[in-house]
């Protein structure tokens, strides 16, 4: 079994990869941003939790220290923190709100990279993924375009990785899908949400099938290069295609 960190491991999609990650039996290490949250997600798991803001790369050490001191090692580190903003047009966006995303989606993976990368290289080896998001494939949605901005920058920065990784260390890319989470639906008004669902119930999948998919490939395809897609254009395809003929809720329960 492997030890795995997890940013952002609180809530949403990171809790369930933690939840998943430690039922398959994984030493698993998890940060979040707030207190509250972060004694929630760890009741009734055997994990390590501690609270740590990504944007302060001594937290971030700290949390590898831990990690190292309980399990001996870290073979595989997520970053998965991420956060959005209101669907505004950037000129309207307040500039720490803007500010915020910049530095938590991107700043907080470029700092636990860094973290990752020089303590795998130390040890001898591991892997570091980073979770792409809306904008990494260079696709633009009027209104999120400081959340976009920093999910198409963290893939470039995850190839460069990739690139200069030491030898025995390695890192690839984590692309979810659509996933039914705060973050999905973050920023629309009531009237926005219903239309946009009529894609949600498409294309999105809730935590609980996605959690369990991601978990089985954190490991298996720990690879330099790698990119492990959910949502391919092949099964968006297909799942247009179905749409007349059933129906999907992802939201439900």
């Amino acid at each position: 079994m492997s030890t795995i960190v997890v940013t952002g491991g609180s809530r949403g999609l990171g809790l369930g990869l933690v939840r998943c990650l430690a039922a398959r039996g994984h030493r698993v290490a998890l940060c979040g941003s707030r207190a509250e949250t972060v004694r929630e997600a760890a009741a009734g798991l055997d994990v390590l939790a501690m609270v740590a803001d990504v944007t302060d790369r001594a937290r971030l050490q700290e949390l590898w220290d831990a990690a190292v001191e309980r399990h001996g090692r870290v073979d595989v580190w997520i970053n998965n923190a991420g956060v959005s903003h209101a669907r505004t047009p950037l000129w309207r966006l307040p500039e720490e709100e803007a500010r915020a995303v910049v530095e938590v989606n991107l700043l907080g993976a470029l700092n636990g990279s860094a973290v990752a990368v020089a303590g795998m290289a130390a040890q001898g080896g591991g892997h570091v993924w980073n979770m792409e998001g809306l904008g990494s494939d260079g696709r633009t949605v009027p209104g999120l375009g400081v959340y976009g901005a920093t999910k198409r920058a963290l893939t470039y920065l995850t190839r460069a990785l990739a690139q200069e990784a030491p030898p025995g260390v390695s890192a690839g890319l984590l692309s979810p899908g659509m996933v039914v989470t705060d973050l999905l639906t973050h920023g629309y008004g009531p009237a926005e949400l219903e239309r946009a669902k009529k894609i949600f119930s498409i294309l999105a999948d809730p935590v609980d099938v996605v959690a369990p998919w991601l978990a089985e490939r954190v490991v298996a395809r720990a690879r330099n290069g790698a990119h492990v897609r959910r949502l391919t254009p092949a099964r968006v395809a297909a799942r247009f295609a179905l749409a007349p003929f059933r129906r999907r809720d992802p939201f439900a329960g």
